[in-house]
């Protein structure tokens, strides 16, 4: 029997019926049905009206639609809003990529209401489609939690490490703001914060179950592989080329393709029967293709560290095989790196890339010596910048000071977010908010590392092992690009450990179970 959405959020097994499922079960199929007649009218009618308002914009009348089914489905079953919600950030780009102009963009699903160009301009409305639907989950389900009676959250392992940090940050907003901060720019440097902390804890008390976990993944699958084969459409249409572009996709799409390329170590290794692993295995080129075509170089710099928490998590037997075959890897990859170092061939690529994030002189950094050059400069600011207020830092939207001057870009934000975000937070919250940041993310690496080892299933060690690296990945591209304040970046950061209380939630339920 299908369940209800209510009964998700349980971690009974059992519960006696509520006053709402009474309700339901005494209307009649007429009832329902005629429920259901309602509101496809109330929707037709809603949809009719905008297209009449905006002069027939397809593109608002099927925003409408898709909201009221987002809608809908969210309060059917809580848990299908949750994948409705990751796959639709993972989908959509929150930045232009230069040179294309896709859909995903043209949605505008991470821009605010009043600057959505195909909806009515309305100035109060300062939120942005992707916190809508946020505040709909919370709402549902808050709802639903406190209509029922005994009901217990999932507990989050090192939950006081992570409200100490996420206090902190409204703290050093507040903070920042009393020490003549500006509030929009204070506000675009945390948005993404908070969404990162709100899933942390609110995706443990939706995954409930296995089934729950495999169908994450299926959505962050379907998603990243069609941003994957997106990119590699348009490597294909310009001749195999990217003809001098900077990057045929988001700059967070190679550190997503990346995450599940080491979920699919994991799932091999664990020796996990999945489907996942063969759509995966099947995948594994389109995103490989799509991981170079994004040419990042803080992605190519997050490779060998996400490995090593593989390795590290993996058992004895399992990790020894992994050395093993991947000592043949590591030959050819030398041997490669040794023939083509000098070489101008495209097959020398991926090789020249890594080349320029290895030095800032002209030779060696090429055409990415400006950009090296800039980034000096920044850290060169920051560092000078942190020197003004070491314990407690400058408090979010206060401009980093700017000794050394700084080349115009087109990023409005230039002057309080600098690419590496990692010197930024120290800068904005000092040596306190930096000590509570890693605090918080090496209570959750070593409870992850603790679930790895005593979890039985080897696909939910596989989720776990993708957590960790996640986090690690996140880090490592985040000191080299400004990946901390975006959004889909934190949406799905926060999602992946978010997962991680759960299984183990998941596998002590299922134990308790096969025990009665």
């Amino acid at each position: 029997m299908r369940e209800s959405a209510s009964e998700r959020f349980l971690v009974l097994p059992a519960r006696s019926p509520s006053a709402a499922d009474r309700i339901l079960a005494a209307l009649g199929g007429s009832v329902r049905d005629g429920m259901a007649l309602s509101v496809m009218l109330v929707a037709s009618f809603a949809v009719s009206a905008v297209l009449v308002a905006t002069d027939g914009n397809m593109f608002a009348g099927a925003a409408l639609l898709g909201a009221i089914v987002v809608l809908c489905l969210t309060l059917y079953r809580i848990e299908w809003g949750l994948y409705l919600f990751v796959g639709f950030v993972l989908t959509f780009d929150q930045f232009d990529i230069p040179g294309f102009d896709p859909i995903t963009l043209k949605v505008a699903y991470f821009h605010n209401l009043k600057e959505i160009p195909y909806l009515p301009s309305i100035g109060a409305a300062v939120l942005n489609p992707l916190e809508c639907q946020l505040l709909l989950l919370l709402l549902v389900w808050f709802v639903v939690t406190f209509m029922r009676k005994h009901s217990r959250l999932t507990r989050v392992p090192g939950w006081g490490a992570a409200l100490v940090f996420f206090f902190g940050v409204v703290a050093f907003l507040i903070y920042g703001l009393r020490q003549g901060g500006e509030f929009l720019p204070a506000l675009w440097e945390v948005r993404a914060l908070f969404y990162f902390g709100i899933l942390y804890f609110f995706v443990p008390q939706i995954i409930k179950k296995k089934e729950d976990v495999r169908a994450f993944f299926w959505v962050c699958t379907t998603a990243i592989a069609f941003k994957a084969f997106q990119a590699d459409y348009r490597f294909v249409r310009m001749g195999f080329s990217t003809r001098g572009l900077a990057t045929l996709t988001n700059h967070e799409d190679p550190l997503f393709i990346l995450s599940l390329v080491v979920f699919l170590f994991g799932l091999v290794l664990f020796e996990a029967r999945s489907k996942q692993k063969w759509a995966l295995i099947a995948l594994l080129l389109p995103f490989v293709i799509a991981f170079y075509v994004g040419q990042r170089r803080a992605a190519y710099a997050a490779i060998v560290p996400m490995m090593l928490v593989l390795v590290m998590l993996l058992p004895q037997k399992q990790r020894w095989m992994l050395v093993k075959n991947g000592f043949v890897i590591f030959i050819v990859v030398v041997l490669y790196a040794v023939v083509f170092w000098d070489s101008e061939s495209r097959i020398a690529s991926p090789l020249k890339l890594i080349k320029t994030g290895l030095g800032n002189d002209r030779e060696t950094a090429g055409e990415r010596y400006y950009s090296n050059l800039y980034r000096e400069y920044e850290k060169y600011n920051l560092a000078v910048t942190a020197q003004t207020s070491p314990i407690i830092g400058i408090g979010f939207g206060n401009k980093y000071e700017e000794p050394m001057k700084l080349a115009n870009i087109p990023f409005p934000l230039r002057d309080y977010i600098p690419h590496n975000e990692v010197l930024w937070l120290i800068v904005k919250t000092g040596a306190v908010g930096f000590t509570l940041f890693w605090f918080f993310l090496n209570s959750f690496a070593c409870n992850g590392g603790r679930v790895v080892m005593n979890l039985r299933d080897p696909y939910l060690r596989a989720v776990v092992v993708v957590a960790v690296a996640a986090v690690i990945g996140q880090i490592v591209v985040s000191y080299y690009d400004l990946q901390l304040t975006y959004y889909r970046n934190m949406v799905y950061l926060g999602a992946m450990m978010g997962l991680v209380p759960a299984v183990e939630s998941i596998e002590k339920r299922e134990a308790h179970d096969k025990q009665r």
